[in-house]
């Protein structure tokens, strides 16, 4: 069976020492490190001897083992149009005196020491997000031409290649969620964004369900078109409705959990996501990689949904069938 984690991103007020505490009485087999909080630094992972192994030490006491550290918050800002909002979500060390140019290549570094913090700590896969200089001229007025789409993916290849570059010389490989706001966020864009690396095995994908079936995208389809570059799943829910609302799919301005929303996340088994058709499809594309929990539902308290989320995880899952249930009849027992 495939472990189940935590993603820690949503529970960076907790100290690691009292979250690893938690998730093993909640029944979790480890945890996916975000890179803030006290969870896991960058800096120090790469500098300070000891830190790698006193963080994997401190989960070890619990139970917990990590498989993944994810670092979506500095990705953003590699591609972004950088503004003071950026200044929120990146280290002090990375957002310098502000200034754009300055902010995307420092965040662009941060991500190469990232690959580095990862083989120090002994995982794979890091997700994250790379950002998009495009993703605000999505559905937008003046027209945008196909050569600004283009040189978007041309920005996005330029400054990702480089960090790739460094993945591959540890032999880790970075795991884009596919989101809105990412230079990827349906199959078409993921496609797309394959293909403006070269199809260079470093640059997979992160699958997030939650973030394709509000939109009407086919996830199931995603597994299937990307099999062999699914690096890592979050397990999350989402549920929409299937009557027209005061808000659509942009969500109005409105925040998550109000009465006008079109869709909102909700705890695994509370959505409207087929769990079942998504673990069915990663077993025939072969992954055998963790599932996370990205925990995120605005109506319900989070500690009873990452308990109950873990069980619903472990009960959907399921392996793979290494024989033809009709196989037997074959068999001569005589």
């Amino acid at each position: 069976m495939r472990p189940v984690t935590l993603f820690t991103g949503q529970w960076a007020d907790l100290p690691l020492a009292t979250l690893a505490a938690k998730a093993s009485a909640w029944g979790y087999d480890g945890l996916e490190l975000a890179c803030w909080g006290d969870h896991f630094d960058v800096e120090r992972a790469v500098s300070e001897d000891g830190y790698v192994e006193r963080q994997r030490d401190l989960l070890a006491q619990h139970g917990l083992a990590v498989h993944a550290i994810s670092n979506h918050l500095v990705g953003q800002a590699v591609c972004d149009r950088i503004d003071e909002r950026h200044q929120a979500i990146v280290p002090p060390r990375v957002w310098g005196d502000g200034t754009p140019a300055g902010v995307q290549r420092r965040a662009a570094e941060e991500m190469q020491r990232t690959a580095h913090a990862a083989a120090k700590l002994g995982v794979k896969v890091v997700p994250g997000f790379t950002g998009s200089s495009i993703w605000p001229l999505l559905y937008s007025f003046p027209p945008v031409s196909p050569s600004a789409i283009d040189a978007g993916f041309r920005d996005f290849a330029d400054r990702w290649n480089p960090i790739l570059d460094t993945f591959d010389e540890v032999s880790v490989r970075f795991a884009l969620e596919v989101h809105p706001t990412e230079i990827a966020f349906d199959i078409a864009s993921a496609e797309r964004a394959v293909a403006a690396v070269g199809g260079r095995r470093a640059f997979g994908f992160n699958f997030d369900e939650s973030h394709f079936a509000y939109q009407g995208v086919d996830y199931l389809a995603f597994i299937q078109t990307f099999g062999d570059r699914v690096y890592h799943v979050h397990m999350k829910d989402v549920w929409w409705s299937d009557r027209p609302t005061r808000s659509g799919v942009f969500g109005g301005h409105l925040e998550f959990g109000h009465r006008d929303r079109h869709w909102d996340f909700r705890s695994i088994g509370r959505g409207r996501v087929d769990f079942e058709g998504i673990v069915r499809s990663l077993n025939r594309v072969g992954y055998t990689g963790p599932l996370s929990v990205e925990w995120e539902d605005i109506g319900m308290d989070r500690e009873f949904g990452a308990r109950e989320a873990c069980a619903r995880v472990k009960a959907v899952d399921f392996p793979p069938s290494d024989v033809r249930f009709d196989a037997a009849f074959e068999r001569d027992v005589g």
